[in-house]
């Protein structure tokens, strides 16, 4: 599995906190350092079956300073996954992947139900 995440982060913490008291592996990629591809990020919201919207870190400083709420209802997907892998704070975190599934955000009852089943 790869936990994609900013070590900053409280919630990729508890997150990776998680993953370790149930003592399962992963390789730690930090987003900030090592930010998604457009390429990654497309077959992670292909994977996810979730909104393109829930890939966005809407409480993030630079979500909110470029103003990009009011830019995405005029963008395409491609434009978004592009605009999304220019800078990996743009991104909602943490990610987990793993062949079978993507994750996005942590919660624990979600990741209980998918991770160990």
């Amino acid at each position: 599995m790869l936990l994609i995440c900013y070590p900053k982060c409280t919630t990729c913490q508890k997150a990776q906190k998680w993953l370790d008291s149930n003592g399962i592996s992963y390789h730690l990629r930090n987003i900030k350092t090592d930010n998604p591809t457009a390429e990654e990020l497309k077959l992670w919201y292909s994977q996810s079956k979730l909104p393109l919207k829930r890939f966005w870190n809407t409480s993030g400083i630079q979500y909110k300073a470029s103003g990009i709420k009011d830019k995405l209802p005029a963008m395409t997907d491609e434009e978004q996954l592009t605009l999304l892998a220019t800078d990996g704070m743009l991104v909602k975190r943490p990610i987990l992947v793993d062949e079978n599934f993507v994750l996005v955000g942590f919660k624990v009852d979600e990741w209980e139900n998918v991770v160990k089943n």
